[in-house]
């Protein structure tokens, strides 16, 4: 048989894991919030700090654009912009500046070609389309106890959990260069440091929980694969 109570122990650790994924979406919320009350000493709205640390850094023809939603923000590599959304465009808080001048980190990285950002880039389009399918081909494994389609479910779900551990250096490596600017150029003051690592920080742990979820489950689906290949 396909699934056996042997697998268990795998299905509570990625309950857990899926339990602190959840926990972390709660976190970057609550931490957003908190920080979203506290200005920042410099004055400037998420806008103003991002577009002058994209001038700082000659990404001259590097927009930002307001975009609806809470925590919608992103920097699109395709159409070269950086998208706040509105609560960030506009205030002048610790969350504000945060989350701002770390989407401005990816543009930095885009413009350096940071080798894990190309690397990220690159493995788009195959991610698009294995994440995609992994799922028919594991329920039809399972479904038709084919073991071949179960290898090619596991073998295109290994290239999406791939994609997501490439995003976690991506992500910190944003965050670092945003937090480096924002010291040496002012944008906060040393009290505010703490406020700007908690944000950040909430933001990164929602990529390592979802990471861990389906680092487990690639575990569990290839653990089921080998053991009835036996």
């Amino acid at each position: 048989m396909f699934f056996s109570l042997t697998y268990w122990y795998m299905d509570v650790l990625i309950l857990i894991a899926f339990g602190v994924t959840i926990w972390a979406q709660f976190r970057v919320k609550g931490t957003f919030n908190k920080w979203g009350k506290v200005a920042n000493s410099s004055g400037l709205t998420g806008y103003e700090a991002a577009r002058k640390m994209l001038d700082a850094n000659g990404l001259y023809d590097v927009p930002v654009e307001p975009v609806k939603g809470v925590l919608s923000d992103h920097y699109d590599p395709i159409k070269r912009v950086v998208r706040l959304s509105e609560p960030v465009y506009n205030q002048r808080s610790i969350s504000a500046l945060s989350v701002a001048c770390h989407e401005v980190g990816h543009a930095i990285q885009h413009s350096v070609n940071y080798p894990m950002l190309v690397l990220r880039h690159k493995m788009f389009p195959a991610v698009n389309f294995t994440s995609g399918a992994a799922p028919f081909l594991l329920i039809g494994g399972f479904l038709f106890q084919a073991t071949g389609l179960i290898l090619a479910g596991v073998i295109f779900f290994s290239v999406a959990v791939a994609f997501q551990l490439v995003t976690l250096p991506v992500e910190f490596n944003a965050s670092n260069r945003a937090r480096a600017i924002m010291v040496s150029e002012g944008y906060i003051g040393n009290q505010e440091e703490s406020g700007v690592a908690k944000v950040l920080n909430a933001a990164a742990l929602t990529y390592v929980a979802s990471a861990l979820v389906a680092l487990l489950e690639l575990l569990k689906y290839i653990l089921i694969l080998f053991n009835n290949r036996e």
